[in-house]
């Protein structure tokens, strides 16, 4: 992460790529103050972005998908490929499943919605910047969907059968966290609906990792809606 914020912290490197300047001056003036994010690029679309993104030394992009020009997926894949710790978040008005899965086969480290409130956005590109995916509530249903769509009876039994007994192994109030982040809960929300502190659900989603033997929120999901099957 490029540089310090104000209270000693690391700060983190934006660059926004969206069609609409208003929108970018939104995203600039959202993220600003004391949020220990610095927007140090913006691009009007894909294209630019190439040149844009790499030459400013961002550590996440918040990518628009629909650009005149280029549009944000291609620009996604291309970046990616020359500069693979990129971590770059889709941000767009639509979550429809081959727009979600495409930009997740890109290599995008997360998929969120234009209307995601500020604090929620914070989040979601810190957590990003420190190597772990975020998605909105809607998109990791419309993920979990895809993944389980078609699947033979027979298949989805043996997996449901399979992810309960991976997730008898978690104490009550991890399963409790789980749950939250099956339902794509950011972990203040979570705090907030169990009564716990911050620092502790993160402590809690560590654990879950560790003993689920996953690497990340949407594989907790998977399990979590494998077992109520």
């Amino acid at each position: 992460m490029s540089g310090t914020s104000g209270d000693g912290t690391a700060q983190i490197s934006l660059a926004v790529v969206d069609d609409d300047p208003m929108v970018r001056a939104a995203l600039g003036m959202m993220l600003g103050g004391g949020s220990g994010i610095r927007v140090v690029a913006e691009a009007g679309d894909g294209e630019e972005a190439l040149t844009v993104v790499p030459a400013s030394g961002a550590d996440v992009v918040l990518m628009d998908i629909r650009m005149p020009v280029r549009d944000g997926l291609s620009a996604t894949e291309e970046l990616l490929a020359a500069h693979p710790d990129l971590k770059i978040i889709v941000l767009t008005t639509f979550d429809t499943d081959d727009m979600v899965l495409r930009a997740l086969r890109t290599g995008a480290a997360g998929f969120l919605l234009k209307d995601t409130p500020p604090a929620r956005l914070v989040e979601a590109i810190r957590a990003v910047a420190s190597g772990q995916p975020m998605l909105s509530p809607s998109v990791t249903a419309q993920l979990i969907a895809a993944v389980t769509r078609a699947e033979p009876a027979g298949d989805v039994r043996d997996r449901a059968s399979e992810a309960r007994d991976v997730l008898a192994v978690l104490t009550e109030r991890e399963r409790e966290v789980a749950d939250g982040v099956a339902r794509g809960l950011s972990n203040a929300e979570i705090a907030a609906e169990l009564f716990m502190g911050v620092p502790t659900v993160k402590t809690h989603v560590g654990r879950l990792f560790t003993k689920l033997g996953v690497e990340n929120r949407v594989q907790v999901a998977i399990l979590v809606h494998d077992a109520q099957q």
